[in-house]
């Protein structure tokens, strides 16, 4: 899923009564393109990701903790025009946001490409818009389980956690293969055992109970600037400007939210833009200097652009504690 891309088919139109009446509908009108797949995608972690659902109709489903409560959001969009339909306590905090999550709050038009490559992939994903969740937790536990280790196992102890310990979608929930991840008190009386079960070590486990235990002051941070953001979320043990930019990205829509500390992005925008695989953090930086503030854009449309280096070195190791 490099650039945060998924499939959503054209759209088959829904049996009658596929699906139970939703509690609440929103119609909506984007200004300009819009592609479902490339905008909601980084919310996905993983194809088998119990909160998130792209259908054969053309609907892509999610489900989230609101601060109203849990909700469930089904969108499809044909003709120009977007459908939502909610479901559930969070129904009508999801509708109210809908518009920000498809992008309304973006502004791609003060993107100005700086190299061919980035021209063309612009070009060719003009649907592209920077989602805006406004949303804290959601993104932050999964991106903590993502440090340091494969996107396999994160997206295994993801999955694996949010069925055991969160609760069913409202709903009729994508054929009822939807949850909704776990409260934060659940998250926090979650044994050590069902960790290690799940694949994650101490260190994000303890990292992820810290963040839990100030959830109302981090999702707070939602109302301020991404930089600010980031910066509280920082203030947590264990949480670093790598995960704190992956979370103000789909929380805030951060254009220039770039991530820094990863292992293979780096090399991709080294080559991408000079040819460089073993560009480091700071020679990434200095690479994306002419999208100040859109790097994180640009960031994305690098590696939707499909240019990058062949792999010359064996993947990170999958390690299973939960088998040790």
């Amino acid at each position: 899923m490099r650039g945060g891309q998924v499939a959503v088919p054209a759209g088959v139109p829904r049996p009658a009564g596929a699906a139970s009446a939703p509690d609440r509908v929103r119609g909506w009108t984007p200004q300009g393109p819009l592609d479902l797949g490339l905008v909601l995608g980084p919310l996905r972690r993983g194809p088998a990701d119990p909160t998130f659902r792209a259908l054969p109709d053309g609907s892509v489903w999610r489900s989230c903790r609101t601060p109203a409560g849990p909700g469930t959001l089904r969108v499809t969009a044909a003709g120009g025009e977007v459908r939502g339909e909610a479901w559930g306590p969070g129904a009508e905090w999801l509708l109210e946001g809908l518009p920000d999550l498809l992008g309304a709050a973006d502004d791609p038009s003060v993107f100005a490409p700086r190299h061919k490559l980035v021209a063309l992939a612009r070009h060719r994903r003009p649907g592209l818009r920077l989602t805006r969740t406004g949303l804290v937790l959601e993104s932050l536990i999964p991106s903590v389980l993502e440090q340091k280790v494969t996107t396999d196992e994160a997206y295994r102890a993801w999955r694996l956690l949010v069925r055991k310990f969160g609760e069913p979608a409202p709903g009729p929930a994508a054929g009822g293969r939807l949850w909704v991840m776990p409260a934060p008190r659940t998250w926090a009386l979650i044994p050590s055992w069902e960790w290690h079960r799940a694949g994650v070590d101490n260190k994000r486990a303890s990292t992820i109970l810290r963040a839990v235990r100030v959830a109302a002051r981090l999702e707070e941070a939602v109302g301020m600037a991404p930089e600010a953001a980031q910066a509280r979320l920082e203030l947590v043990p264990g949480v670093g400007p790598w995960t704190s930019a992956e979370t103000v990205q789909r929380s805030h829509g951060a254009p220039d939210a770039v991530t820094v500390g990863d292992l293979h992005l780096p090399g991709i925008v080294g080559w991408a833009l000079a040819g460089d695989r073993d560009a480091d953090d700071a020679a990434m930086l200095e690479l994306l200097e002419p999208y100040a503030g859109q790097r994180h854009r640009a960031a994305r449309l690098i590696l939707l652009s499909g240019r990058t280096p062949a792999r010359r070195a064996p993947k990170m190791p999958r390690v299973d504690i939960g088998r040790l």
